[in-house]
C-alpha cells in the first residue's frame, strides 16, 4: 500500500491532509473546551448547533464551490482556500461570545466546502492507474482514523504545558503547512470542453450523480454509514458513562475500537478489490453496519459495546472506501471536482438526517429504541443499494444518438448512430442507457 507513496506528487498531497488533519483534530478539542468555558454546561447545545452549522454549509455550498473551481487552477484555489481556513483559525482564540463561535465555525467549513471535494477530485488525475487509486483511498481512510486516535491523544499532552486556547495555534501551523505542501507540486487542472453558466456549473455535478445508477446506490449507501456512524458519534458518551456507569477513558476506548475497525477493513480493501468488483463489499458492509446496530439493544456490558462498535467500524470503512473508485469512473476529468463535490454534499445531507435522529430519539425514547430506528434506517440504504445499483454493471453499454448529425465527430468515432462504448453523463449522454434509444 505505501509503493504509491513514491510518487512525489500524491506523497506531498498526502502529506498535506494528514498535516491539515492533526490541525483540525485539535481545533476540535480547543472547540469543545472553548465552549465550555463560554457557555458552561450548555457546551453541549453549542456544540451541537456548531455540527448542524458544519453539515448546512457543506450541503448548500460545496456545489456552488464547485462551480467555481474550473475558473481558477486548482492549486491556485486549495492554497487560497488554506490561507483563508489558517486565517479563520487565528482568530478563534479571541472568541468571547457564543454567535462568535457559530460565525467562524460558518466560515472556516464554508473554506473546506470548497476545499475537501477539489483536493479529493485532483488524487484521481494525479495517480490515473485503479489500482494506485485504490490505495490512495485506503491510505486516505486510515490517515482520517489516526487522526480520530491521535489528534486527542496530542492535545491531551500539550493541554499538561500549555492552556486550550494555544491549541489552535496547531491548527493554524497545519492549515499553512498544508498550502505550502500544495505549492511545491503541479497539480492538473482540466478544462471543460465547453463555456456553461452559473446555474448549470452549479448542478451540473449532482445532475450527473443521480442520473448514474451506481451513484444513487453509493447515495443510498451513505444513508446507511450515516446512521450506524451517528449512532456511534452521537451517543457512544452517553452509553459509556450514563448506562454503563464509566469513566471518560472508556469513551476514549470505545471510540478507538470504533477507528480500529475502520484502519482494519482499509488495510483489506486494496488486495480485496484487486480480486472483486467495488458492489460486494460495499453492500456487505453496509449490511454489516445495519445488522450490527440491530444488536445494539443487546449490548449490556463495555466488552460487548467494544465488539460492537469494531464491527461498525469494519463495515463504516468497507461501504465508505471504494466510494471514491465510483465517482473517478462516473465523469470525465472536467467535470470530476463537481462529482466530488456532489458526493460531499448528498453524504452529509444524510448525516444532517442522521446527527439529530440519533441524538433526540437517544434522550426522549431511549437507546435501545434509537438503536432499532438508525438500525431500520441503515437497512433501508441497503434495501436502496439494491434496488438502484444493477448487480451486473457492463463495461460498455449499447446506445444510439437519433438527435446527431451523421457528421459529429462522436458518431465518427464510434462509427454509427447506434454503437457500444463506456457510458458517463455529459453532454451527449444525458441519460442513462435502459434502452437502445434511451440517449439523445
Amino acid at each position: 500500500m505505501l509503493a504509491v507513496l513514491a510518487h512525489r506528487t500524491y506523497r506531498h498531497l498526502f502529506a498535506a491532509q494528514v498535516i491539515a488533519l492533526i490541525g483540525t483534530g485539535l481545533a476540535t478539542v480547543a472547540l469543545g473546551l472553548l465552549a465550555w468555558k463560554i457557555a458552561g454546561d450548555k457546551a453541549g447545545l453549542v456544540l451541537g448547533t456548531a455540527l448542524a452549522i458544519k453539515m448546512i454549509a457543506y450541503v448548500t455550498l460545496a456545489p456552488i464551490a464547485s462551480a467555481f473551481a474550473d475558473r481558477v487552477p486548482r492549486r491556485a484555489m486549495l492554497v487560497t482556500l488554506d490561507l483563508i481556513r489558517a486565517t479563520i483559525a487565528v482568530a478563534l482564540p479571541f472568541i468571547t461570545e457564543v454567535w462568535q463561535i457559530y460565525l467562524l465555525i460558518f466560515l472556516l467549513q464554508a473554506a473546506s466546502a470548497g476545499f475537501t471535494p477539489t483536493f479529493q477530485a485532483t488524487i484521481p488525475d494525479v495517480l490515473p492507474d485503479e489500482a494506485d487509486y485504490t490505495r490512495a483511498l485506503s491510505l486516505s481512510r486510515l490517515a482520517y482514523d489516526l487522526e480520530n486516535l491521535l489528534s486527542p491523544m496530542l492535545a491531551a499532552a500539550l493541554l499538561t504545558v500549555v492552556s486550550f486556547p494555544v491549541l489552535f495555534g496547531g491548527t493554524v501551523i497545519g492549515f499553512l503547512a498544508s498550502a505550502a505542501l500544495v505549492v511545491s507540486v503541479t497539480l492538473p487542472s482540466p478544462k471543460p470542453s465547453v463555456p456553461r453558466g452559473i446555474w448549470d456549473r452549479t448542478t451540473r455535478g449532482i445532475r450527473i450523480y443521480l442520473a448514474t445508477p451506481r451513484l444513487r446506490g453509493l447515495l443510498a449507501l451513505n444513508l446507511s454509514v450515516s446512521a450506524a456512524g451517528a449512532m456511534v458519534i452521537v451517543n457512544t458518551v452517553v452509553i459509556v458513562q450514563a448506562n454503563l456507569g464509566l469513566g471518560e477513558t472508556q469513551v476514549a476506548l470505545a471510540l478507538a475500537a470504533f477507528g480500529g475497525g475502520s484502519m482494519a477493513a482499509a488495510l483489506l480493501l486494496p488486495r480485496l478489490l484487486d480480486r472483486i468488483p467495488d458492489r460486494p463489499p460495499m453492500i456487505a458492509g453496509a449490511a454489516l453496519l445495519a445488522a450490527g446496530t440491530f444488536t445494539g439493544p443487546f449490548v449490556t456490558s463495555f466488552a460487548e459495546l467494544m465488539a460492537l462498535w469494531l464491527v461498525l467500524g469494519f463495515g463504516y470503512s468497507l461501504t465508505q472506501t471504494p466510494s471514491g473508485r465510483l465517482l473517478r469512473r462516473s465523469a470525465h476529468p472536467e467535470d470530476r471536482p463537481a462529482l466530488f463535490a456532489a458526493q460531499f454534499a448528498l453524504s452529509h445531507a444524510c448525516w444532517l438526517i442522521a446527527y439529530p435522529l440519533a441524538g433526540r430519539f437517544g434522550a426522549a425514547m431511549g437507546f435501545n429504541t434509537t438503536f432499532l430506528l438508525m438500525g431500520g434506517l441503515a437497512t433501508l440504504g441497503v434495501a436502496g443499494a439494491l434496488w438502484f445499483w444493477p448487480s451486473k454493471e457492463p463495461a460498455a453499454l449499447p446506445h444510439t444518438h437519433p438527435d446527431l448529425p451523421p457528421d459529429h465527430p462522436h458518431l465518427k468515432e464510434h462509427g454509427a448512430k447506434d454503437h457500444v462504448h463506456p457510458v458517463v453523463i455529459d453532454d451527449l449522454h444525458g441519460h442513462w442507457p435502459e434502452g437502445r434509444s434511451h440517449l439523445r
